[in-house]
C-alpha cells in the first residue's frame, strides 16, 4: 500500500468516525428535547423528528435580588417561567421551527400575515420577527417580569383600544419599497388579526407596533400667539385663548424590513445583519443564525406623529399641507436650552401647521426619538464641552462632533419618508425644515415638496448662531446669504465665563 492511499484511509476512517459522533450527537439532543418536552411545555421540538442541536445552557435559579418581590404562590423561578433550559437562537429547518409565512408589501394584510415575536412556548416556533416589541421599552418589560411585577404569561387585553380615527389604507402600504421600517397594518393588528391561529390551530398572540389617539396640546407660546392675533380661536383646532389646541397623534415603533432597509442605504443584507448583530454586542444571534425571517424589531426610539384639522385631507392634494419633521432634543424641546434652534423651529412648525389646517388644509408635525443626531445626549454633552473649550467657533462647528463621534449625524434620513407614505401623503406644500438630508430623502422617494420654509431670523437664539449658521454653509437651505469661511470663523457662541460653576 503506497502512502498516498494510507492517508486516504486514515481520512475515510477520521470521517467515519466523526459521522457517527454527529448522529450520536443528534440522538442524543432528541433525548434531551424529548426529556424536556416531558418536565415542561416549553419545547421547540415535535414528536415527528429529531431536533438539531442548537446551543442551550441550563438556566440558574439564582436568589432573587434584594429589591424584588418574596417568593410567593404566585411568583415563579426561572425554570418556572421560561422552562429549564435556555435557547439561545433558532434555525431555518430545525425540527419544530415553523414561521409564519410573511409576504411584506401585500396590501391585503391576511394575506401579508401578523408579525409574531413572542417567544412564548406556544408561539416560540411560529416567530418570524427578530427581537422584542416595545422598541427600547422592550427592557423595562423584561424587568417587570424579573421582578415579578409583571407574570410571564401575561396577555393584554385591547378592548376599547382601537384608534378613533381611520387612516388608510393607501397604495403605498402595498409597495415593498416605499414602507420598510415601520408596519403599515400595525395600529389595527390586535384586531385585524384577532382569530388568526397557527396551522396546527394554535392561537397566535399578535401585538400592535402602532397606536392612535387624540388628545389636547397646551403651550404657553400658542397662549402668545392667541393673545398676539397670530393664531385665531376656532374653537375646533384652537379651542380656547390659552391657545389650546385639539391633535390627532400616533405613535409608532420601528419595524425594519431588512432586504428592505438594506436597499434604501445601499449595502447588502448580509452586511447590515452582521453590523446589527456585532454593533448590538451579539444580542441578537438570529440575525445571523436566521437569514429566513426577514423582520427585525430594533430597540430603537420610534416617532409621534402630530395631526392638526381634518386626518381625512392630509394624503388629498386638493388641500394644502404644511408640514416639520424634527427629531429629538431633550435640552431644547424641553428644557429651553439656547445653544440650538430646535425648540424655537418646532414651535415655529406647530403653529404654521396649526395657521394651515384653519385655512382648509392640515398640519402635520412628526417628532423622531433621535436624540443628538442619533449620537445620544451624553456623546452630544461631550461635543458641547469640547465646543465651548476651543472656543465654539462655527467653522469648527462639525469638526469637534467628528472628533468624538467619528460623524457628523448618524440620523440617516433614508428611512424617516416611510412615516409619510404611511400617511399617504405624496406632495408637502409648505416643508418646515432647512434640512438638506430630510429634503433629498423625501423627494428621492417620489415625494414633492412645494415650498420649503426656514427658521424666521427672529426666532434664532443668539448663542445658537454657531449652529445654524454652521448647517447653512454645509448645505441647510436659507433664502438669505451664505456666510463665507473667513465670516464663519468669527461667529462664536457663548463663552463659558459668563455662567457660574
Amino acid at each position: 500500500m503506497t502512502e498516498t492511499n494510507g492517508n486516504s484511509d486514515i481520512l475515510a476512517q477520521i470521517a467515519a468516525t466523526l459521522n457517527d459522533l454527529k448522529q450520536q450527537q443528534a440522538a442524543l439532543a432528541a433525548k434531551i428535547d424529548a426529556l424536556a418536552a416531558s418536565k415542561t411545555t416549553a419545547s421547540l421540538s415535535d414528536s415527528s423528528a429529531p431536533t438539531l442541536p442548537a446551543p442551550i445552557v441550563k438556566a440558574p435559579d439564582s436568589p432573587p435580588h434584594k429589591n424584588a418581590k418574596p417568593i410567593t404562590a404566585s411568583s415563579a423561578t426561572t425554570s418556572q417561567k421560561w422552562g429549564p433550559r435556555v435557547v439561545l437562537t433558532t434555525y431555518p429547518h430545525q425540527s419544530g421551527v415553523k414561521p409564519i409565512p410573511l409576504h411584506w408589501g401585500n396590501s391585503d394584510p391576511m394575506a401579508r400575515g401578523p408579525l409574531v415575536a413572542s417567544r412564548a412556548p406556544e408561539a416560540v416556533k411560529y416567530r418570524n420577527c427578530i427581537g422584542a416589541h416595545g422598541g427600547s421599552y422592550s427592557i423595562y418589560h423584561a424587568l417587570a417580569v424579573a421582578i415579578d411585577d409583571l407574570p410571564v404569561d401575561h396577555i393584554p387585553n385591547y378592548e376599547n383600544a382601537q384608534p378613533p380615527v381611520v387612516f388608510g389604507p393607501f397604495p403605498q402600504w402595498g409597495d415593498s419599497k416605499k414602507i420598510v421600517s415601520l408596519d403599515p397594518f400595525g395600529h389595527v393588528a390586535p384586531w385585524i388579526f384577532s382569530k388568526w391561529t397557527a396551522p396546527d390551530g394554535t392561537p397566535v398572540q399578535v401585538r400592535p407596533t402602532m397606536a392612535i389617539t387624540k388628545a389636547h396640546m397646551s403651550l404657553v407660546e400658542m397662549e402668545r400667539a392667541v393673545a398676539t392675533g397670530r393664531i385665531k380661536v376656532d374653537g375646533k383646532i384652537v379651542i380656547n385663548d390659552r391657545g389650546d389646541l385639539a391633535v390627532t397623534k400616533v405613535a409608532a415603533e420601528p419595524v425594519w424590513y431588512l432586504p428592505g432597509v438594506a436597499e434604501r442605504f445601499n449595502i447588502s443584507e448580509t452586511a447590515l445583519r452582521r453590523a446589527l448583530f456585532e454593533d448590538t454586542g451579539g444580542s441578537y444571534p438570529e440575525l445571523i443564525t436566521r437569514p429566513d425571517i426577514k423582520v427585525f424589531l430594533p430597540p430603537i426610539g420610534g416617532l409621534t406623529v402630530y395631526i392638526f384639522g381634518d386626518v381625512s385631507k392630509i394624503a388629498d392634494t386638493n388641500y394644502k399641507l404644511a408640514l416639520r419633521v424634527h427629531d429629538e432634543c431633550n435640552g431644547s424641546d424641553v428644557f429651553g436650552s439656547d445653544i440650538c434652534t430646535c425648540r424655537p423651529y418646532l414651535l415655529f412648525g406647530i403653529e404654521e401647521a396649526v395657521k394651515e389646517a384653519q385655512n382648509g388644509g392640515s398640519g402635520v408635525v412628526i417628532y423622531f426619538r433621535k436624540e443628538g443626531r442619533a449620537l445620544g445626549e451624553v456623546t452630544k454633552y461631550l461635543v458641547y464641552n469640547a465646543r465651548k473649550r476651543y472656543g465654539d467657533s462655527a467653522a469648527e462647528y462639525f469638526t469637534r462632533t467628528e472628533n468624538i463621534a467619528g460623524v457628523k449625524d448618524m440620523r440617516f434620513q433614508a428611512l424617516m419618508p416611510d412615516i409619510l407614505h404611511w400617511l399617504g401623503i405624496t406632495k408637502i406644500d409648505r416643508m418646515l425644515s432647512m434640512s438638506n438630508m430630510k429634503h433629498d430623502a423625501i423627494v428621492s422617494q417620489g415625494i414633492s415638496i412645494i415650498e420649503r420654509v426656514p427658521i424666521p431670523e427672529d426666532m434664532i437664539p443668539e448663542d445658537s448662531r454657531v449652529e445654524i449658521d454652521a448647517k447653512i454653509s454645509a448645505g441647510y437651505f436659507t433664502d438669505g446669504r451664505v456666510l463665507t469661511e473667513s465670516e464663519l470663523a468669527e461667529v462664536h457662541g457663548r463663552p463659558w465665563e459668563d455662567v457660574d460653576h
